[in-house]
């Protein structure tokens, strides 16, 4: 499959938030090759088939800690508090996007966050 994100990038995107091992909607969104708003709509849509222990939003205490650990503003402007999704959520979302790159992609995460254990 061309496009595929290299691995060490994953890793680098995998996060400990409330003591889980998560991924953020942007980066799932950019190892899917979709837009954060459709990733986040299909969610919305599908909101059913993600309880708080696959998904949660990240408070304003979280999103400004990881401002401050990453060192940028680019998080600046935000209209709504970024999603984390735990491998469950994961494994939930590539089935509600539907698409090989996103199975594909859910195999390589699910890798990545077993090895860094």
């Amino acid at each position: 499959m061309k496009d595929l994100i290299p691995v060490e990038r994953i890793e680098n995107k995998i996060l400990v938030l409330r003591g889980q091992k998560v991924m953020l909607d942007r980066d799932l969104a950019e190892l899917y090759g979709i837009e954060t708003k459709h990733l986040n709509r299909q969610v919305t849509r599908n909101s059913d088939r993600f309880p708080d222990d696959f998904m949660f939003h990240l408070t304003a205490e979280e999103v400004e800690n990881l401002r401050f650990h990453f060192g940028t503003s680019s998080w600046g402007g935000l209209r709504y508090a970024p999603r984390a999704f735990t491998e469950q959520g994961v494994a939930m979302l590539s089935s509600v996007l539907r698409s090989p790159r996103a199975v594909h992609q859910r195999g390589r995460w699910t890798r990545c966050a077993t090895q860094s254990q």
